[in-house]
């Protein structure tokens, strides 16, 4: 009785659709999106994020015009950023929230062009989420040097897929994602079948209502390989990443500890306009720092090796003020180590870089790191003379330039990989400095410019799955929080709470092997951008065949649907 009306119920929804193709695959597309911004921090919910991919492959398969599969994934991409990015606009107005919103809408619209192409191949899960890896690649490179926000990766922080990224980095643990999701839809593509049928197949509908292949599961035993298939992808992914836990890096075990602080001064008030009180920011840092050298000094936490300090602590350039100076020389002899001070330098040409200098006390600068990956629209405005027209903030974007370097700065006898805010997005991030031997990674980071979003959480959220990837602990430094330790197995071990002034100290492991994703680098991803256009190739290729076919029995041609 009750399979009777579960079955009725699925024919009635399927006759919907039938009737309705066109606005039934529409609200499939923002239902996906929502699934896929729900599977980000602070949400913990990263089990919907291969349930998002699956439903939009279900929405973007299938035999019509390519240019639907891009409408599609484009609606999906909309409903995704739309309310991931809101933070990029809280103190600029909604014109820029919206324009990137856009533009990373486009890539999901690519997959769905690529997703609706190489969907039609045998073993389709198996291309639809090699094509979801290509699209997050090509989002993550271009324009400007990419945007890698939203990476399915960075939503898995709390997720079983996490232990994948010491195999393969953020591009495995994306893929994984994707073809759990794409598994989920072959699986539900064969009970759908089974139950809207009484032979196990079923006639779909393209956009205009036009009948599409009907061959979905064939007999039985077809269908029985069917679930097994499907059935290995939906599970084996997740699996993988869970059992892979236990190979991860003891958290506690190292070549030798060291104790590491990490100051949150807080700012004087969040917006754009923080740093008209630049000083006051230095100060908050100072002030911290000193009363965490009171309680070394009375014993009630342990001397630090070295402090971190976030991004723009200084944003008076303390090489150029002397009045700056002193005081972190001042901070920096009190606790007794030196200090990891983000501060704006000013060059010769006027031009600024985003550094990280090791200040040692009276002895003053050591090694620095020049923040490589600048951020457009922030940082820089490429297009300046243009983009001027069409917002009365862009003048307010800086003149910053890269620099260059291995990432890495000495500091107390321990190398240290930096990744300075934006720059922990990217999967080239900490490769130099993992290369040049870094044994501790940090991201200083300044998110006081955006409020109380959930920007905090999702930039977090990417120091976890970097420590992962590379086996070493991480501090997070920020100025106004959160400021969070992290253990090589991405679990956070202290975090600070926002707009509160925090010291956290931990002892943490030093390491010098490296994990397998650290020594393949990007390779990973150069296989699934391959693998996808020869698999989008053979698709066009096969599709270009069956509508000559058409063209030659008299049938409609796949194009003209």
């Amino acid at each position: 009785m009750v399979r009777e009306r579960i079955l009725a119920s699925v024919r009635q929804a399927s006759a919907v659709a039938r009737n309705h193709p066109v606005a039934t695959r529409s609200v499939a597309a923002v239902v996906a999106g929502l699934l896929l911004f729900g599977s980000f921090p602070p949400r913990p919910w990263w089990f919907l994020a291969p349930l998002g991919v699956a439903v939009l492959t279900l929405t973007v398969r299938g035999e019509g015009r390519l240019r639907a599969g891009f409408g599609y994934g484009f609606l999906t991409g909309l409903a995704f950023f739309v309310p991931l990015l809101p933070w990029t606009g809280i103190y600029v107005g909604p014109l820029p929230w919206l324009a990137l919103s856009t533009a990373c809408a486009v890539y999901l619209g690519v997959f769905g062009v690529l997703g609706r192409l190489v969907g039609a191949l045998p073993g389709w899960p198996l291309w639809v989420a090699l094509a979801w890896a290509a699209a997050e690649w090509g989002r993550s490179s271009f324009p400007f040097g990419g945007f890698p926000w939203g990476r399915l990766a960075f939503g898995q922080a709390d997720g079983w897929f996490l232990s994948l990224a010491a195999i393969g980095g953020a591009p495995l643990v994306g893929f994984a994602v994707a073809l759990t999701g794409t598994g989920l839809a072959a699986l539900g593509s064969v009970l759908w079948s089974v139950c809207t049928t009484d032979d196990g197949r079923e006639t779909m509908v393209s956009e205009n209502g036009a009948p599409e292949s009907t061959a979905v599961s064939g007999p039985v035993p077809a269908t029985r390989l069917g679930y097994a298939a499907v059935a290995f992808a939906v599970l084996i992914m997740p699996l993988s990443g869970l059992l892979l836990r236990s190979a991860l890096p003891d958290p506690e075990a190292g070549d030798r500890t060291v104790t590491v602080a990490a100051i949150q001064g807080s700012v004087p008030r969040l917006g754009l306009d923080f740093n008209e009180q630049r000083r006051a920011v230095l100060d908050n840092h100072v002030r911290r720092t000193e009363e965490l050298a009171d309680e070394v000094a009375a014993g009630r936490a342990p001397r630090p090796d070295v402090v971190i300090w976030p991004e723009n602590s200084s944003d008076i350039d303390p090489l150029r003020n002397a009045d700056a100076a002193a005081l972190i020389t001042a901070a920096s002899e009190r606790i007794g180590a030196p200090i990891l001070v983000g501060a704006v330098l000013i060059n010769p040409d006027r031009t600024t870089t985003n550094s990280v200098m090791v200040w040692n006390g009276a002895a003053g600068p050591g090694d620095r790191h020049d923040k490589k990956i600048i951020q457009p629209f922030g940082e820089y405005l490429p297009m300046r003379s243009f983009f001027r027209h069409f917002s009365e903030y862009a003048d307010r974007a800086g003149y910053f330039v890269p620099g260059n370097g291995d990432g890495v700065v000495h500091a107390a006898g321990i190398d240290i990989g930096v990744a300075t805010c934006y720059e922990v997005a990217f999967d080239r991030s900490f490769e130099d400095a993992m290369r040049a031997g870094a044994q501790l990674l940090t991201v200083p980071t300044n998110n006081a410019t955006f409020g109380d979003s959930e920007m905090t959480y999702q930039q977090l959220a990417m120091s976890r799955v970097r420590a992962v990837e590379h086996g070493r602990a991480l501090v997070v430094a920020a100025t106004s929080g959160v400021s969070a330790i992290i253990a090589a197995d991405g679990s956070v071990r202290q975090e600070s709470a926002l707009f509160a002034p925090a010291a956290l100290v931990s002892e943490l492991p030093l390491r010098n092997d490296t994990t397998l994703a650290t020594r393949i680098g990007p390779a990973p991803e150069r296989v699934f951008v391959i693998l996808t256009a020869a698999a989008a190739l053979a698709a066009a290729l096969r599709r270009r065949s069956v509508t000559r076919v058409d063209e030659r029995t008299g049938r409609r041609a796949v194009d003209d649907r």
